[in-house]
């Protein structure tokens, strides 16, 4: 007789982010599948229950709710947004639950509600802050979505420029829907301006308008390159070849790594870029599932406490390498990578950390010591 351990799985198949969430729900319920086939030989099964919050953050807020009462759930995957995680986090905290967020974010928050398993800012933007400086120049142009995980990332980005002697040379935030012609303006003033770099917060479908505008604005990525931390293999699948290639992200991880993993496993993972297109967020919502089955196993219980209990410092195995959830703050160890875009969609890793970096959510310092 297995005992049945209802999750809750939060992710939009459709709006604004749709285009990365629906890849988050897919390595979600792949893993949960995998994590079942483990689980089994104790007795175990996860069973998700799933809702489309639409990229719509009260959604999210409702739908945690009636998760929580209707199916009784412990346990939620999900959101991608700062904003749907800020509307989840008072319901998990009103009722003890936990909620696993796989997904890069500004930092600058702690809840021991949660497990942050995708990047915090000392984990990317440093890394990225200071490749551009050293190959393109400093002086930089920011764009971004109009929500709170832009404003925050692109203040770091102007205390980075600012430190090391560069000049902010615009700043533009449009909404989550924003067209082509609403990038237009924006890209006409930076081919005025000249900066050396743009550094993209845009995040969701019009990251694929930002791109393809810059490219009809005749803008050369060779000599004023897009910098982004949201742009991954998701987005580029978004938009047309011609406006893919020669720009930069920063994230822990990219699919092309899976084509040389020395994990077979790993490598089988690379078959499921026909499915969805495997990215940051993807990886980060397939291992902590991974955590979250072998928390169950050692916990022996689904009360949070006892999850907390054996999470904080648990060590799993991810498509990245070997990851850890910090015991002091809940995020986890995850590595600093820099890929390069191609045209056919994928990214050349251009530099990467040797280990994995210890998480600062408040970014207590701006230095990469595992570089």
């Amino acid at each position: 007789m297995k005992t049945v351990i209802p999750v809750g799985v939060l992710f939009s198949q459709t709006g604004a982010t749709s285009v990365i969430e629906k890849t988050q729900l897919h390595a979600t319920l792949l893993a949960i599948e995998e994590a079942n086939g483990l689980l089994s030989t104790h007795g175990l099964e996860i069973k998700p229950f799933y809702m489309d919050p639409r990229s719509d953050p009260f959604l999210f807020s409702s739908m945690s709710e009636k998760l929580i009462a209707e199916q009784g759930v412990t346990v939620i995957f999900g959101c991608y947004t700062s904003i749907s995680r800020k509307s989840v986090l008072p319901v998990i905290e009103k009722h003890n639950k936990l909620l696993f967020y796989p997904t890069l974010y500004e930092g600058f928050e702690f809840s021991p509600n949660v497990i942050y398993t995708g990047a915090c800012p000392n984990q990317n933007i440093i890394i990225l802050a200071e490749f551009m400086f050293s190959k393109f120049g400093k002086n930089c142009y920011l764009v971004g979505s109009d929500y709170v995980y832009p404003y925050e990332s692109n203040r770091i980005m102007k205390d980075m420029v600012n430190g090391f002697g560069g000049k902010i040379m615009g700043e533009h935030y449009l909404s989550l829907e924003a067209s082509h012609a609403e990038f237009r303006p924006v890209l006409d003033d930076i081919a005025a301006c000249q900066p050396d770099f743009i550094f993209s917060t845009v995040v969701g479908s019009s990251t694929a308008a930002l791109y393809e505008t810059y490219a009809q604005a005749g803008l050369q990525p060779l000599t004023l390159p897009i910098a982004s931390l949201t742009t991954s293999e998701a987005e580029l699948a978004s938009m047309q070849p011609f406006a893919r290639a020669d720009h930069f992200t920063a994230a822990p991880f990219f699919a092309s790594m899976l084509k040389h993993s020395p994990v077979p496993s790993w490598q089988q993972l690379a078959t499921h870029t026909s499915e969805v297109p495997i990215n940051q967020c993807w990886e980060s919502a397939y291992f902590q599932v991974m955590l979250f089955a072998k928390a169950l196993v050692e916990a022996g219980d689904i009360h949070t406490e006892s999850l907390l209990k054996v999470l904080r410092g648990m060590e799993v195995e991810a498509p990245q390498g070997r990851v850890r959830i910090d015991p002091d703050n809940n995020h986890c160890w995850v590595y600093s990578r820099i890929g390069k875009s191609r045209a056919d969609g994928d990214f050349e890793i251009v530099k990467e950390s040797k280990r994995t970096v210890r998480p600062d959510p408040y970014l207590m310092s701006y230095a990469i010591s595992a570089l």
